[in-house]
């Protein structure tokens, strides 16, 4: 027998093994990774000590994920599979608002917020307004999706990130019943992914940077169609074309408007300059 045919005998032992799972979609997705990952040993002709370097790296991640930190997820999106699984299953339905990766700082405990009201909840940065409407693909407004936001303050850190149980930066709203939406925030910035950790180990040792652009977390529900998970991304953010987690779309780079110390859409009067932005959201409405 030769080498390239021991090698093949044991990945035919290894998916035969898996013939008797029941579960017929768990039985595809278990024994096209052993091929896949089998493909890939012999493809790099894979050593003993990189396999352990390889375990003692995965090993890390899992140690530093816990319920603020999720390194697995980071991984993913620097690997870009994150992106990837987005674009499998994105919308199919025209004029849909595309969507980007979910990343690793969502929490579903986010406070309740009225329309009109403020997520920032003492997150430092230069207060912005955002507002838009929520509508289905066939142009009516959708009243009553739930809409959560969630960013990185001025400085480039989530509330997750501080020491104690900090909420700022992220908050759940409702559409009104013309489909609108609005809320006070802060002018998203632009930030380093955790590199602190085994991920980050990884973009240095291949030289690439951690940086991703300026931009606002969306996750949108509404009943009789599919949940959106999107970003929206600040136009000329410097970063927009080395997104380190690739989830940059040209759709979803908008404008921030400047704005001079006034009144603004709600009646709130600043005394210090402040931002503003529209997006509209399309959701795809099920079969």
């Amino acid at each position: 027998m030769t080498q390239q045919e021991r090698e093949q005998a044991v990945t035919d032992e290894v998916v035969a093994s898996f013939a008797a799972t029941s579960d017929e979609r768990l039985r595809e997705i278990v024994q096209s990774l052993t091929r896949h990952l089998h493909a890939f040993a012999r493809d790099v002709r894979l050593s003993q000590e990189e396999w352990e370097a390889g375990i003692a790296f995965l090993t890390r991640v899992g140690h530093l994920t816990d319920d603020k930190r999720q390194e697995f997820i980071l991984l993913s999106d620097v690997l870009g599979l994150s992106m990837l699984t987005v674009g499998i299953n994105a919308p199919a339905a025209p004029g849909a608002t595309e969507s980007t990766v979910f990343g690793p700082f969502f929490v579903e405990s986010a406070p309740e917020v009225p329309l009109g009201g403020d997520i920032a909840r003492g997150a430092a940065g230069t207060p912005c307004w955002v507002s838009g409407t929520v509508r289905s693909t066939d142009g009516s407004p959708i009243a009553g999706a739930r809409i959560e936001v969630w960013e990185a303050d001025e400085d480039g850190f989530y509330d997750v990130q501080y020491e104690g149980d900090r909420s700022a930066g992220r908050g759940r709203l409702h559409s009104g019943d013309d489909g609108g939406y609005r809320f006070w925030s802060v002018r998203p910035s632009s930030y380093g992914i955790p590199d602190d950790g085994p991920v980050g180990e990884l973009l240095a040792a291949t030289g690439r940077a951690p940086m991703r652009p300026a931009h606002l977390h969306f996750k949108v529900d509404a009943a009789g169609h599919r949940t959106l998970i999107t970003h929206i991304f600040v136009a000329g953010d410097p970063h927009l074309d080395s997104d380190a987690v690739f989830g940059v779309k040209e759709s979803l780079v908008v404008d921030f408007a400047e704005r001079e110390p006034g009144t603004a859409p709600d009646g709130r009067v600043l005394d210090t300059p402040w931002t503003s932005v529209e997006f509209d959201i399309v959701l795809e409405a099920l079969r």
